[in-house]
């Protein structure tokens, strides 16, 4: 979508566009069979995403670091429509140990799952190690959700084949996958602490985001699998998310303040392909404001895709 579309909200080809919300690009749609989880989804767009799911008729799981603030999301839900059915699970996506946990926990329950949207992340925060001494943007926006989706793969795929009802994976990613290192992913610099850049290392994340559900998507249909992988970019909103740089955010907001989405505009397109019979068998795409878009030349590489991919399984067996 171009400028001029972003700032007056014109539709794109699926009908919607920039100033779309997240009710409007699921209306009419029957979720009532549908199960899904929500990381992050205790505040922001992560909240209205569940919010939505909810009114729906899907059974939400919101799994969240901040189970106060989970709790608190859930009342909020059900208050607005009380036949929501909504849970809520702890997951710290920084923690290989709590990925595994909150599965386990989540299997606990017996219950299917259709779509998982792997919502939750952090942006430009200082330089640290996660427990699991990987660098935390990396961990929590890429790899936690990478460990994630594997051990829930095999439950969607048992649900997608016994309901005969599509699954989907949606990843968030950002424009910003557009702003990282020179080599797109630092395999070898990784953790170094002399050449990080938070804002890099934000834009190597959502880079991450993009080839995950890319090479995800290769190897679902190479299986034959009912499940979609796609990513999308939710806009510029202002949320939490921005808190490791609020006056740098402040400032950007000030110059570009037309383009700013209000949080049910920023959680439509995450809406949109979650839930929107318009996409379908649509996998591997990358959306911005409910319409697919381009990438980076380094987010379409089939190569630094299943190296990503080869990487991460590498970074989880040596954190076991």
């Amino acid at each position: 979508m171009g400028i001029l579309s972003i700032i007056t909200g014109k539709p794109g080809a699926s009908g919607f566009g920039s100033a779309s919300t997240a009710e409007q690009v699921t209306h009419g749609v029957d979720a009532s069979a549908l199960t899904v989880i929500v990381t992050g989804g205790s505040g922001g767009i992560g909240l209205e995403t569940s919010r939505v799911f909810a009114l729906r008729g899907a059974h939400v799981i919101i799994a969240a670091r901040n189970m106060e603030a989970a709790s608190e999301a859930r009342k909020h839900i059900m208050e607005a429509n009380p036949t929501s059915r909504v849970d809520v699970l702890k997951l710290d996506l920084s923690s290989l140990k709590s990925v595994r946990a909150f599965v386990d926990q989540f299997n606990s329950m017996s219950l299917p799952l259709n779509i998982l949207i792997n919502n939750a992340g952090v942006m430009f925060c200082p330089f640290q190690l996660s427990e699991d001494g990987v660098e935390m943007q990396f961990a929590t926006n890429h790899l936690g959700h990478f460990l994630l989706t594997n051990l829930l793969l095999d439950n969607m795929k048992a649900t997608a084949k016994s309901i005969g009802i599509e699954g989907r994976i949606v990843n968030l990613s950002s424009v910003a996958h557009l702003h990282t290192y020179p080599k797109g992913i630092q395999f070898d610099e990784l953790n170094d602490k002399k050449t990080y850049n938070d804002k890099m290392a934000y834009g190597q994340s959502k880079l991450a985001n993009i080839l995950h559900a890319k090479e995800l998507s290769r190897m679902l249909k190479e299986e034959g699998a009912n499940i979609t992988a796609n990513c999308v970019h939710p806009g510029l909103i202002r949320t939490n998310l921005n808190r490791h740089s609020i006056a740098l955010t402040t400032a950007f907001r000030l110059v570009t303040f037309i383009l700013w989405k209000n949080v049910p505009q920023g959680a439509a397109t995450t809406c949109y392909v979650g839930l929107n019979p318009q996409v379908k068998g649509v996998t591997g795409k990358y959306f911005a404001d409910c319409n697919e878009e381009k990438t980076s030349k380094k987010a379409m590489s089939d190569d630094l895709a299943k190296q990503l991919w080869e990487f991460s399984e590498e970074l989880i067996r040596s954190a076991e």
